[in-house]
C-alpha cells in the first residue's frame, strides 16, 4: 500500500475524532476522484473501504451522478476477479 502525507496541521484541523480521520480522509479522496472520473465506481468504493451499498449511499448523500462506462465496467469485473 502507498500512502500520502498530509501535514501535521492539516490532519489536526479536521473537526472531527482523531480516530475517524483517517477514514474521512480515505471517503472525501475517493468521491472527489470518482465525481471527476479518475476512478470507477469499484475502484473508489475499495479507497473508500465501504460496501456497494455504503459507498452508493455516500454519493447520494453528496448529490454525485453515476457513471459507467464500458472501461469502468471492465475495470469492476477485473477487481471482482481478484
Amino acid at each position: 500500500m502507498r500512502t500520502i502525507d498530509v501535514p501535521s496541521d492539516v490532519y489536526d484541523s479536521i473537526p472531527v475524532p482523531e480516530d475517524e480521520r483517517e477514514d474521512v480522509l480515505r471517503r472525501e479522496l475517493a468521491v472527489s476522484l470518482y465525481r471527476e472520473g479518475m476512478l470507477s465506481f469499484g475502484t473508489a468504493r475499495e479507497l473508500a473501504d465501504l460496501s456497494r451499498k455504503e459507498f452508493h449511499q455516500l454519493l447520494g448523500d453528496r448529490n454525485v451522478e453515476r457513471h459507467y462506462t464500458t472501461e469502468e465496467l471492465a475495470d469492476d469485473l477485473e477487481y471482482g476477479q481478484r
